[in-house]
């Protein structure tokens, strides 16, 4: 019996700059050839009136390939956003350099148990996400996604900080 060698690396986005802050150090210290990319995004819950988000809202979306992920105007009209110009450069660089897929996961609703249940459900290897840097008393009463995924999700999970320093 063969042993499966395809990593299936996470990363968290939420198109923010601490999120493409994770997804750079990614693709420039995890992600190598043969690797599976698989960004993880979460929208927040809301009244779709597109049939095929409804149908998305338990399950996720299917795995979207980045062809489909980087045509702005299709995202729009069949996910109801777009990702940033930024984000997709990082991808569509490591994409030209490393011999790798990379797909999206769309989920909708709390991005601390969405992100957990991608972990088990895709499965991933590992997961990279971003950390705002909220102060204490924010992070108190908002709570942090990725302390959250930290202690309970179920595979290595690394938190890349937006700042050096702890405010």
């Amino acid at each position: 019996m063969e042993a499966i060698t395809e990593r299936r690396v996470g990363v968290a986005i939420d198109f923010s700059e601490c999120s493409r802050k994770a997804l750079k150090w990614a693709v420039d210290n995890i992600v190598r050839d043969g690797d599976h990319l698989i960004l993880v995004t979460v929208r927040p819950e809301g009244y779709y009136e597109e049939g095929e988000m409804q149908l998305w809202e338990v399950t996720g979306s299917p795995l979207i390939p980045l062809h489909e992920f980087s045509d702005p105007a299709m995202m729009k009209k069949k996910y109801g956003f777009k990702p940033d110009p930024e984000t997709l450069d990082i991808i569509n660089t490591v994409k030209n350099q490393k011999e790798i897929v990379v797909v999206t996961k769309i989920y909708w609703g709390d991005a601390r148990e969405k992100i957990c249940e991608a972990i088990d459900k895709t499965p991933l290897s590992c997961l990279i996400i971003g950390n705002r840097g909220l102060g204490k008393l924010k992070r108190a009463i908002m709570g942090s996604v990725s302390n959250y995924v930290v202690n309970n999700g179920t595979c290595p999970v690394t938190v890349v900080k937006m700042y050096d320093h702890e405010t």
